[in-house]
């Protein structure tokens, strides 16, 4: 596959997402490499869909650190239970936040994110990353996005 995405925004949320994810499986099929795998999933998340931040925060000892990533730059490292993606890791499951605001304990990386949704990735039933979206508007994420960036996270674990 080259290195474009073909994508027709005329399409449902829900097309564009089936739209986009075999175009990742392949462009990721057969790249031993980590980061350039999670380098182009955020890339092509942000391309796909214009969200205002995504990308990948690795674990690593007690803490997520910042992965490959696209958008303002971002909290470095995070501690596990702490804001949405260390609370996302801590519970090992997909945590969508209409309203930052809202979330006891957020950390505010940047003061223009309103809605969120975090994914873990799983291996052989450990939280080795999590997948991290932010939106500049609230309640930006819903059941289509999970379903969606939960399939994303399924393909990721095989990256680890």
């Amino acid at each position: 596959m080259a290195e474009e995405l073909l994508l027709d925004t005329t399409l449902s949320k829900a097309d564009q997402y089936r739209q986009l994810l075999p175009q990742l499986e392949a462009l990721t099929t057969g790249e031993p490499d980590l980061v350039a795998n999670l380098a182009n999933t955020a890339a092509a998340l942000h391309q796909a869909f214009g969200f205002f931040w995504v990308g990948f925060y690795l674990v690593k000892g007690d803490e997520l650190v910042l992965g490959p990533f696209q958008g303002p730059i971002a909290c470095t490292r995070i501690r596990r239970g702490k804001g949405v993606c260390g609370s996302s890791w801590a519970q090992a499951t997909t945590l969508l936040v209409p309203d930052v605001e809202q979330f006891p304990g957020h950390i505010a990386c940047s003061s223009a994110s309103k809605s969120e949704i975090v994914v873990p990735v799983l291996k052989n039933g450990a939280v080795v990353a999590v997948l991290d979206v932010d939106s500049d508007q609230l309640n930006d994420f819903d059941a289509t996005d999970q379903q969606a960036l939960e399939q994303l996270a399924q393909l990721a674990a095989g990256w680890f």
